[in-house]
């Protein structure tokens, strides 16, 4: 029997590349300047920021070609310090490329990218574990979804920072907080709950959905799409959803605009979610 993709992202992607494209090709010089909420990075920088991404993803996935490599990665915040360091010393390097050059490269890698996602078994081993999901290793399928919301989250960044129509649809949003959503148990792992435990998170308006994980024995489980007497219930818009759980907007920051019902301190606890690797 042939097995169920639990999200479908990878027809999204093409669709994505198309749009950042006729988006970037829009921008005035001085929108290519305009501040984003991903911190002391600009327009130019987080465009470059997602060449940097097609280019490396080839390089490794499809190349099996992987260069520098990292001395030591004990930990999590190991990892993402190495990446970090990486995303720094490409976008400084690659500040000396013109809009119409990162634009062009876009344009190329994305559509070799996209082709080489379409050749890969869903549900074989990825090439790289979904680490902000706590797995060891992941199957393709999440690797793509993984994928996906890089590409969403950082095209939504520019159209943000320069007031151009959002990415906020049901056909582009509800995959991106779906695959951000399987943080959600892992974000509750040393979570000392009851048995039967459920912390619901729900993202308001027709492009949102309904998250709620459960405490089993011995660890939270998601059970998407489930209505159930939860302990705590957290309401949050779909604009604080993506900065809050990309980290482009603090849990402080956000707490005004949430409502909480049941324990507060559980839903607190959901706010600290973080699907990207910082």
């Amino acid at each position: 029997m042939k097995k169920n993709i639990p999200i479908q992202t990878l027809e999204l992607i093409p669709l994505l590349d198309n749009m950042l494209i006729e988006l970037l090709n829009s921008l005035t010089p001085e929108e290519w300047t305009a501040q984003t909420v991903a911190k002391l990075w600009t327009v130019k920088d987080v465009a470059s920021h997602l060449l940097d991404g097609n280019l490396r993803a080839l390089s490794s996935s499809r190349d099996r070609f992987f260069g520098e490599k990292p001395d030591k990665i004990d930990s999590f915040q190991d990892l993402v310090g190495y990446l970090n360091k990486l995303n720094g010393s490409w976008t400084e390097a690659t500040k000396r490329l013109s809009p119409k050059v990162i634009v062009s490269l876009l344009d190329f890698t994305g559509k070799q990218y996209s082709s080489h996602l379409q050749t890969l078994d869903p549900f074989e081993e990825a090439i790289f574990p979904v680490a902000w999901a706590g797995q060891e290793t992941s199957p393709n399928w999440f690797h793509i979804a993984r994928e996906y919301t890089e590409k969403f989250l950082h095209q939504q960044q520019i159209r943000d920072a320069v007031g151009k129509p959002a990415l906020m649809t049901r056909e582009f949003f509800h995959p991106f907080m779906d695959t951000l959503m399987l943080a959600f148990p892992y974000t509750f792992r040393d979570v000392a709950s009851p048995t039967g435990t459920c912390v619901s998170l729900c993202v308001t308006t027709t492009i949102g959905g309904l998250w709620t994980i459960v405490k089993k024995e011995n660890e939270w489980h998601l059970e998407k799409e489930i209505e159930k007497m939860a302990n705590s219930i957290v309401r949050i818009d779909p604009d604080t959803a993506w900065k809050l759980f990309s980290k482009s907007m603090t849990t402080d920051q956000a707490l005004d605009k949430v409502e909480f019902y049941g324990d507060i301190e559980l839903g607190k606890k959901a706010l600290e979610i973080v699907a990207v690797m910082a």
